[in-house]
């Protein structure tokens, strides 16, 4: 069981990585101009958000604040992959160049550490973050986000510190499925076998990681 658990937490992680044409290169100082303008009421002007009910930017993976802001824009006449009224409208006058220069501008950015704090949850949270749950079928986090929760490059985001409430809405959002905007619906897959407890267990460790 325990090999075939790691063998899940591989496929999940492992997948290749698809050839991608060279990308024009990130302007940080427009990033940092239209991030005033758009995002920082929200998010802040250093990608440390003010509340917990919108996440920090900060030292995030560019690739995947890019690949959300893009979610967020309904393609054509198609519905958004990624469905939220006040991100739609904040993201509608933005082009691709626009989001990979906010995306570039926030990831340089120093992220502020979170706190952990429900000690009682924490052995459980711990548990499931370095090892899943082998009776459950739940990979490890850190098979994919990195031990300290830092992430992976163009793959997979930094969860370090990021605020318990937002990565607990997020991982029930996956569960629920009125988040999809996954790759290959592995988060939702994994959400799914998570319970309350469990879920709210690795939210509060990951605020507490100094990825």
């Amino acid at each position: 069981m325990k090999r075939a658990l790691a063998l899940l937490s591989f496929a999940i992680c492992a997948g290749p990585l698809a050839a991608a044409e060279p990308a024009a290169k990130a302007d940080s100082a427009k990033g940092q101009s239209i991030a005033n303008k758009v995002c920082a009421a929200c998010h802040g002007a250093d990608g440390n958000s003010p509340t917990p009910a919108n996440p920090k930017l900060a030292s995030q993976v560019p690739e995947y604040l890019q690949k959300q802001l893009a979610n967020f824009k309904p393609a054509a006449e198609n519905r958004a992959e990624r469905e939220n009224p006040i991100m739609g409208g904040m993201v509608a006058n933005l082009s691709a160049g626009d989001m990979r220069d906010v995306a570039a501008y926030y990831a340089a950015q120093r992220a502020m550490p979170g706190v952990l704090k429900n000690q009682e949850a924490l052995a459980l949270g711990r548990k499931i973050w370095r090892g899943g749950d082998v009776t459950k079928g739940l990979p490890a986090c850190a098979a994919c986000h990195g031990a300290s929760g830092a992430g992976l490059p163009a793959q997979y985001p930094r969860l370090a510190g990021q605020y318990a409430e937002y990565t607990e809405a997020q991982l029930k959002a996956f569960r629920s499925g009125e988040r999809r905007n996954d790759a290959n619906k592995m988060m939702q897959a994994i959400a799914a076998r998570m319970s309350d407890p469990e879920i709210r267990a690795v939210a509060d460790y990951i605020a507490g990681l100094r990825g």
